[in-house]
Formats: structure tokens, C-alpha cells, sequence
């Protein structure tokens, strides 16, 4: 398959580090040193429906068709409002798509989910165009009272239009049964038939243990990718990575042996949007012109599972 278009969508209302110190015991220096992140976008006046359906119709416009075109839609996201119906089937309501729909739930890894699904479909002969969206509100999941989980989040959405093509090489995905290590439980409806006294845990994560597990996943998921295409690392001309810490896009990197100008990032910016921080960088990349015709790419992701997806393909929108 090859990518003919993306788009995406970001709250209006951006959260500096200082501005999390007046409530926060925490500071500028403390956030950014730690994670690289200055500011993020909140969901406020928003909903995250609504930013799925702007990254989506932008994507489209890009590809030149509309959402009547599409044979199937997959759409990643951790939590929003609705439980049910499918964020999917919503956003098909919002771009006249009616189309099958799916949700996936593989955190921040969900954007290579979804190519790796959406290139089984076109590869089958079962869908010509998919549109691949990530929707994610993970400030939701935080208690903001919890210095070591809120500060590193944002929200936003993105989207890519894959049809079919030649551009992907190669992908890989994993998972590995970590769930202590990064979790949040929210709380069900009481049954009259369940005993239970459980009532939601907001985000818990074990920092170091994360940080093992995602320089560990990435580096090997970017070098079962090398060895599979047969190119090395001086190769590839961008890592566009999930945004979720510099200090991991920094130890990946320095393990690579490549230069700071090959690792894009938007952390710094926008925080750690969880699955959508990959395409919502992509496209940035993409409208920003820093993407040529024939750039080879890989993207890597890692996230609550443990789950992990790498991916290369060539940049074929000319």
C-alpha cells in the first residue's frame, strides 16, 4: 500500500509548564529537563469526535477522495466518551463514510496496528482505500494531582488515507504481557449481582520500568526491519518515533548512531498524544515539505501492554 494523504487536529488550548506549577508541586525545570515537553494541548471546549472528523476530512481532501470512497475505516483510541457506539462508526458519520468500521486498543503502538491491518486488507484484495485515524484524549485517564503522569500528556487527533501501492517494505508487531507497568482502570456500572468495591484507578506507570521497555522494543523492532529489507541505519532518512519522552527519542538515537536531524519531534510542543503523536508528526513533516518523493521512512511505537510496532516504507505522494 502507499499513503496519499494525512491530516490532523489539535485542541485550541495549550498548557504551558507553568501553568501546571500554580496546582502542581513542580516547575518548567522539572517537567523539561525530565521529559523535553514544554507545553501540550487539553481538550476543553472540544470533544475528541469532532478532531478525529477535522484530521480525517483533511486527509481525505489530500487524497483527492471522498469518504463515500472508503472500504474501511480503523480507528485507534485508548478512552473517549463513548464506550459504544465505535469511535469509528462516529467518525464515519462525520465524513459520509458507510463503510465497515473498527476500533483498536494497542495504546500508542495503535498507529502501526492499523497500517500493519491496513495493509493485510489491500494486500488480500479486500479494500482499495482505508483510512487509518488516531484519536486519543489520554489527559482523561491522569489524575492531576499525580506530578509524575500529568505533565507528560496532550490530545489530538490524525489521520493517513492509505490505497493500494508499493511503498511498504516491511512491518512488525509485538506484544508482551507487561500491564503493571502502565495502566488505567476506570470504573463500571454497580450490578446488583457483582460484589465489588472497585471504583477506577487513574493512570498508573512505573517510569523506569517504561523506559526499558520502549528503548528495548524500539530498538529492536527498528533492527528486525534493517535485517528484513537489508538496508542499514545510515539508510533510512527519518525515524519518526511516538513522542512520549526525549530522553528515550535520545537513547534510541545515540544506540542507532545517527544524527539529531533524522529524529523529528513535537514533544516538546504537544506532549505525549499516545497513538496519534506519530501521524499527527507525519503530517506535520508531510505539509512542512520536509518529506521528498522516495525518503525512505521507518516509524516506531511502544506503548501500555507492553505493545510495540515499527514500520518502513518509501514516501510516494508526489
Amino acid at each position: 500500500m502507499k499513503i496519499i494523504g494525512t491530516g490532523s487536529a489539535l485542541p485550541s488550548l495549550s498548557v504551558t509548564n507553568d501553568m501546571l506549577s500554580v496546582f502542581l508541586d513542580t516547575s518548567d525545570e522539572w517537567i523539561r529537563t525530565r521529559t523535553g515537553i514544554l507545553e501540550r494541548r487539553i481538550i476543553s471546549d472540544e470533544n475528541l469526535k469532532d478532531l478525529a472528523v477535522e484530521a480525517a476530512q483533511k486527509a481525505l481532501k489530500e487524497a483527492g477522495i471522498d469518504g463515500s470512497q472508503l472500504d474501511y475505516i480503523i480507528c485507534s483510541n485508548v478512552v473517549n466518551y463513548y464506550v459504544t457506539p465505535s469511535l469509528s462508526c462516529l467518525i464515519a458519520g462525520g465524513i459520509n463514510a458507510s463503510c465497515a468500521c473498527t476500533d483498536l486498543n494497542a495504546a500508542c503502538s495503535g498507529f502501526i496496528y492499523g497500517l500493519d491491518m491496513a495493509q493485510a486488507y489491500i494486500e488480500t484484495g479486500r479494500a482499495k482505500n482505508i483510512l487509518v485515524v488516531c484519536a486519543e484524549e489520554p489527559t482523561r485517564m491522569c489524575s492531576w494531582k499525580d506530578r509524575n503522569t500529568c505533565v507528560l500528556f496532550g490530545d489530538g487527533a490524525a489521520a493517513a488515507v492509505v490505497t493500494a501501492g508499493d511503498s511498504f517494505k516491511a512491518s512488525l508487531i509485538t506484544a508482551k504481557h507487561r500491564p503493571e507497568i502502565l495502566y488505567y482502570q476506570r470504573p463500571l456500572e454497580d450490578c446488583p449481582f457483582v460484589k465489588t468495591n472497585q471504583r477506577g484507578v487513574p493512570m498508573h506507570m512505573n517510569g523506569k520500568e517504561v523506559f526499558k521497555m520502549a528503548v528495548s522494543a524500539s530498538i529492536e523492532g527498528i533492527q528486525y526491519i534493517l535485517n528484513k529489507t537489508g538496508l542499514t541505519a545510515d539508510q533510512v532518512d527519518h525515524y519518526i518515533l511516538h513522542q512520549a519522552n526525549m530522553r528515550i527519542l535520545e537513547a534510541i538515537r545515540t544506540h542507532l548512531q545517527q544524527p539529531k536531524e533524522k529524529f523529528p519531534h513535537n514533544i516538546e510542543r504537544l506532549g505525549n498524544t499516545s497513538s496519534a503523536s506519530i501521524p499527527i508528526l507525519l503530517d506535520e513533516l508531510n505539509k512542512g515539505g520536509s518529506l521528498k518523493q522516495g525518503d525512505t521512512i521507518i516509524l516506531s511505537g511502544f506503548g501500555a501492554g507492553f505493545t510495540a510496532g515499527t514500520c518502513l516504507f518509501t514516501w510516494a505522494m508526489a
